[in-house]
């Protein structure tokens, strides 16, 4: 009896969400306005296999799938599924996560909000954008137009928004390296739909920066645009930095383009970082299906094809496992895990 119970609350359930799914949709469509509808229909879609919009491509298919172009449309989707109590994700570029191989049950809001301003003054400039701009599409942009600031990030793959809640860093230039560089060093303010579902605009110390963390970690408030603060720099350091950064990465990271991953697995334990643990196993090509952990950088793991989320968890398990034995270190995951398992 217990058995058939369970199924039919489940089969509820199902049919509940659903139905509440149906609502969102229809209101977000309200909200696209006067697009064709066939536009409406290529940003909305039911059933959306999620893999290729994460940089592991690795993942199910989301139940309703919407792309948000502009920052109220972002908004008003996930006030949508707020009121409506369906669960929601918001997608950047897809790294730092791992989607599972069932899916994501509810609403996944994909935000491709990109336009940007820069408002120049003499030695200064701010640079207003909407959150789900590629990070690197503003460095490069603000390098042609001589303004310091950004260059630091290049080749981390992020939208604004996944900048601002992870405070994206990067070491100071060569050949020093002696610090660790914030995007909270030129961050101003940024504009939020909090978890009251207040829009306001907000500054540092509310966002409350740190090292791989933010606000927004302990919060449900949806970043919307931000503000950043850059300066005059001369072309020639501007792009000798950017070389140097790529070059750097290159040789330490496994290239997304050939080797897709979700970059660094784990945490870093008391200032160690978890590669060299990691390392220290000899787990370095270990392999689980096609996830492997990276010959170049044992904090990453990588897809060999056709990697599922069921593999990659079985690696976590193996490194955890392993790293505990050898060094009574228990790795804590750094990505997020997203949706059905």
């Amino acid at each position: 009896m217990s058995g058939s119970s369970t199924a039919a609350t489940g089969a509820r359930d199902r049919k509940q969400l659903h139905d509440q799914l149906s609502l969102v949709a229809k209101r977000i469509a309200l909200c696209i306005g006067d697009a064709p509808r066939d536009t409406v229909h290529s940003r909305l879609r039911r059933n959306e296999p999620l893999a290729a919009y994460t940089t592991f491509r690795i993942g199910g298919p989301a139940d309703l799938f919407f792309e948000a172009t502009t920052a109220d449309e972002l908004a008003n989707a996930v006030l949508s599924a707020r009121e409506l109590d369906v669960p929601y994700f918001v997608l950047g570029l897809g790294a730092n996560i791992l989607v599972g191989d069932k899916g994501f049950r509810g609403l996944v809001v994909r935000n491709t909000a990109r336009h940007f301003a820069f408002r120049e003054h003499d030695s200064t400039c701010t640079l207003w954008t909407e959150s789900g701009a590629v990070v690197k599409d503003l460095i490069l942009e603000s390098v042609r137009r001589g303004w310091s600031g950004l260059e630091h990030y290049v080749g981390i793959p992020s939208t604004v928004g996944g900048a601002v809640w992870q405070n994206l860093h990067f070491l100071s230039p060569a050949p020093e390296r002696e610090r660790t560089m914030f995007i909270a060093e030129v961050f101003e303010s940024c504009e939020i739909l909090s978890e009251e579902n207040e829009r306001r605009t907000v500054g540092p110390d509310y966002v409350k920066f740190g090292y791989d963390d933010s606000v927004f970690h302990h919060r449900r408030d949806i970043i919307l645009a931000a503000t950043f603060r850059l300066t005059k720099g001369d072309a020639a350091t501007l792009h000798r930095i950017m070389q140097e950064n790529l070059s750097w990465r290159g040789g330490k990271h496994p290239w997304l383009d050939w080797h897709p991953s979700a970059g660094s697995v784990f945490k870093k334990i008391e200032g160690v970082g978890a590669g060299r643990l990691i390392d220290q196993c000899g787990l370095k090509g270990a392999r689980v299906g096609d996830a492997q952990i990276s010959h170049i950088h044992a904090n990453i793991m990588v897809n060999l094809g056709h990697a599922t989320a069921h593999d990659v968890r079985e690696l976590i398990a193996i490194a955890q496992r392993e790293v505990e034995q050898k060094h009574d270190l228990r790795l804590e995951p750094e990505i997020g895990f997203i949706g059905e398992f």
